[in-house]
């Protein structure tokens, strides 16, 4: 197959390096030259586990190329898939699809042959529709299907995602596309992956609906944890107990800081506008919202209150800023509500993170940015956890102790056990755990 991908950002330069790995001929388009020189030059420029090692094995094999021509791209492949970005539009919250529609016109313009083009940026439901209209106004002779196929890539874990996905849906009842797309994901057929075919307006609405659960499921632990603060309970222990329930089931019920990254709060956000202006508004999905903003500005009085109801010319060390580990990727990471609250509130900032120190650099002001974990805490009157990296897991806590002018750790994942810190002789606080 020969396939172009629209876009080298997240998804698509995930999408297309793992296409790539299928045997598939891809090349990768992006307008920013720049961007596309650095990738040719073997630059990688986000950090995702195993997506270098993929990008050099393909690129030395020639199955996988990057370019700036689109039109030359389009007019030999077989598929063709835009992964452009869909930022939350400003005043709504809902999609912003100025880049899938620009992506529409100009691919149309390039068709020659029958060719799929899929949708693979996350869009509200009418998007493959809008998508259909502008090919057929824009070259009407040409010959194609409009397909949807949604990512469901965890940042962190995206290769293990898309090479062993629990699912692969696909929005289109065409036969031809159906067969295109099958042919595509034929490798996945060696672990019985299932196809999930649907109309277009199913499978986008499966992609918000799916992310919209997930956040609901994180929400709703994260106000139990709140509950357990006040009754003595064990968050931990009633997560368990309701995730052996398989109609409940473990995953998304650990709790924290709040949710964040480029697909939960844009996701949620875009899925309530898109359902009130259909007028069938999702409450649920509302409150969500609001309960996680809330949540992450929160979080900083935790940390006052730990340190005795003051901040105020301290020094609080804080370790990770990226939303979660084994990602650069800072947007929407609760770091960025909770280090601006604590500046304001009289706080000296240090902080650390593995990989998203390039980017809080440019969305953190006032803040001392560290090398490492340890001189990160020297002097600190109080230590913040705020994401799970697992070198953070494994402190010398008698070390971390004795850098501390004093003792304070407030753990916003749980990542240390209560009774163990209160034996080291820290004051610990964590979430929905009693101390």
């Amino acid at each position: 197959m020969h396939i172009a991908v629209i876009g080298t950002g997240y998804v698509g330069l995930v999408s297309g390096t793992c296409f790539s790995e299928f045997g598939h001929d891809v090349i990768c388009i992006d307008m920013d030259a720049e961007k596309i020189a650095s990738l040719n030059a073997g630059k990688v420029p986000i950090f995702e586990p195993g997506l270098q090692a993929m990008i050099e094995k393909n690129t030395r094999s020639n199955y996988l190329k990057f370019g700036t021509d689109l039109k030359t791209a389009v007019a030999g492949a077989d598929a063709v898939f835009i992964a452009v970005g869909t930022p939350s539009r400003r005043g709504d919250g809902q999609a912003d699809l100025t880049y899938v529609y620009a992506a529409a016109k100009e691919i149309a313009a390039a068709l020659t042959g029958y060719t799929v083009v899929v949708t693979k940026s996350t869009v509200p439901v009418g998007t493959g529709r809008e998508v259909e209209r502008i090919l057929h106004e824009t070259n009407p002779d040409a010959d194609f299907d409009v397909v949807s196929n949604p990512e469901f890539l965890r940042e962190g874990a995206a290769i293990e995602d898309f090479m062993r996905p629990d699912r692969v849906i696909v929005g289109t009842l065409e036969k031809r596309a159906q067969e295109m797309m099958s042919a595509i994901y034929r490798p996945l057929s060696l672990f019985q992956t299932p196809l999930v075919f649907t109309s277009l307006e199913s499978s986008e609405l499966t992609k918000y609906a799916g992310n919209a659960f997930l956040a609901t499921k994180i929400t709703f632990i994260n106000e139990i944890a709140d509950l357990c603060d006040k009754v003595g309970a064990d968050v931990h222990d009633v997560a368990r107990g309701i995730g052996l329930d398989r109609r409940i089931g473990a995953k998304f019920l650990h709790p924290g800081p709040g949710f964040g990254g480029s697909c939960f709060p844009k996701d949620t956000r875009a899925l309530y506008q898109t359902s009130v202006e259909t007028g069938a508004p999702l409450r649920i999905v509302d409150t969500v919202i609001g309960i996680n903003e809330k949540r992450k500005v929160d979080m900083a009085a935790r940390v006052i209150d730990a340190c005795g109801g003051s901040v105020a010319g301290k020094q609080i060390s804080v370790l990770g800023l990226t939303f979660k580990p084994n990602t650069d990727d800072m947007r929407e990471s609760p770091s960025l509500d909770i280090i601006p609250a604590l500046v304001e509130a009289g706080a000296a900032i240090r902080a650390y993170d593995p990989e998203g120190m390039g980017e809080a650099r440019k969305l953190l002001d006032n803040v001392e940015f560290c090398d490492s974990s340890y001189a990160t805490i020297e002097g600190a009157d109080a230590l913040v956890i705020i994401t799970e990296w697992n070198e953070f897991r494994g402190l010398d806590l008698n070390r971390v102790k004795s850098l501390m002018k004093t003792p304070v750790m407030v753990d916003l994942r749980n990542i240390y056990d209560p009774h163990d810190m209160k034996q080291k002789g820290f004051t610990y606080r964590s979430v929905g755990r009693p101390t």
